[in-house]
């Protein structure tokens, strides 16, 4: 490749400064600020609608959670105008700037002089282009910096707001279903590794934390038809394969596996009337979190957070639940769970209604 000569330069560089100008020009209006600005504010305003969904399929839990998005529309109403005022401020100040630059580009353009003699002066432009291309950057950060906390803040509701939904969605698709007044609290993808360390054949699905219960659905597509080991055909596999009362986990803690130790993995000790001793879950979230979480539900701190109530019905049914088999008499070692209407005696076999 041969060097460009003089007037080639010239071209080449004035072609890429008119660019950069026009890029300069779509920048000074702040369009891309008050875009962002705009979407925070309708996420803003959304938010108690996005509750209020939720209460209506059926999340009894964090009564605080209206407050909260409306004291965010509170806080928004008033930190929102001080920012229109503030943008229209600046842009209207970038585009005087602005002119100065467009009447250098259409002179420089229009210059008939010698190509060598003109590239200092193109030098000269760039750096005037690069200084306000600068100024724009410091306004737009400025501005940001105004409203960064609040928006950090809305954002982590938003993000706990998503989770939620993902569950209630995940809830109204699956292979079960709630007992009266029991509110999923939480969801996530998981595998159960059934040796503690997940293996090919371990079940994917879907691990759900209840107010009374922690149940693993598996759901996953399965392949029913390979051909030289590849799988032409799947069907969706989904079954529940096990559910456990809260009240018999005795222990719940997080390790870390995998590369980089990047695999979040929950492990849960069970009181000797569970079906399994230990149960070993590899999830897609914090394996501290859901630690917290279950530790939470079995402290009973989410019914003081109530914001939908139990029926108090259903809290006398469990008040006056049977201890004794009434065919047998063999003692009831199952938990009682609010909602549950009938269990079967482990000693004669015979339903015992509640």
């Amino acid at each position: 490749m041969t060097d460009q000569t003089p007037a080639e330069k010239f071209k080449s560089e004035l072609q890429d400064l008119s660019s950069c100008l026009r890029d300069l020009q779509s920048s000074a209006r702040l369009s891309d600020l008050r875009d962002r600005i705009e979407d925070l504010g309708g996420v803003v305003r959304g938010l108690g609608q996005r509750i209020a969904d939720l209460r209506e399929k059926g999340y009894a839990f964090e009564k605080d959670l209206e407050t909260q998005a409306a004291d965010f529309v509170q806080d928004w109403d008033e930190i929102a105008p001080g920012l229109e005022r503030e943008i229209s401020r600046e842009a209207a100040v970038l585009a005087r700037s602005l002119a100065p630059l467009e009447t250098k580009l259409a002179s420089l353009t229009g210059d008939r002089g010698a190509p060598a003699a003109l590239l200092p002066r193109v030098e000269k432009f760039r750096t005037e282009i690069e200084n306000l291309e600068g100024r724009i950057e410091a306004i737009e950060e400025n501005i940001r910096g105004a409203y960064d906390h609040f928006q950090s803040d809305v954002n982590q509701l938003e993000y706990h707001l998503g989770r939620l939904e993902w569950m209630q969605k995940e809830l109204s698709e699956a292979s079960f279903q709630l007992l009266a007044a029991e509110s999923g609290i939480m969801a996530v993808k998981a595998v159960w590794a059934k040796e503690g360390k997940q293996t090919k054949a371990d079940p994917e699905g879907v691990l759900y934390l209840t107010d009374q219960r922690i149940i693993f659905e598996q759901k996953e597509k399965v392949a029913t038809k390979k051909v030289l080991f590849v799988a032409t055909e799947k069907e969706l596999v989904q079954e529940t394969l096990w559910e456990i009362p809260v009240v018999l986990v005795e222990e719940a803690k997080s390790r870390k596996e995998g590369f980089l130790n990047k695999d979040d993995y929950l492990d849960l000790s069970l009181d000797s009337r569970a079906t399994m001793d230990q149960v070993h879950l590899h999830i897609w979230q914090r394996g501290d979190d859901w630690v917290a979480l279950v530790n939470r539900v079995r402290a009973g701190d989410f019914d003081q957070t109530r914001a939908i109530p139990v029926d108090e019905g259903l809290l006398e049914r469990v008040k006056n639940a049977p201890t004794k088999c009434p065919s047998c008499g063999g003692a009831i070692k199952q938990p009682i769970l609010r909602g549950m209407e009938s269990l079967t005696c482990e000693y004669c076999g015979d339903v015992i209604r509640i």
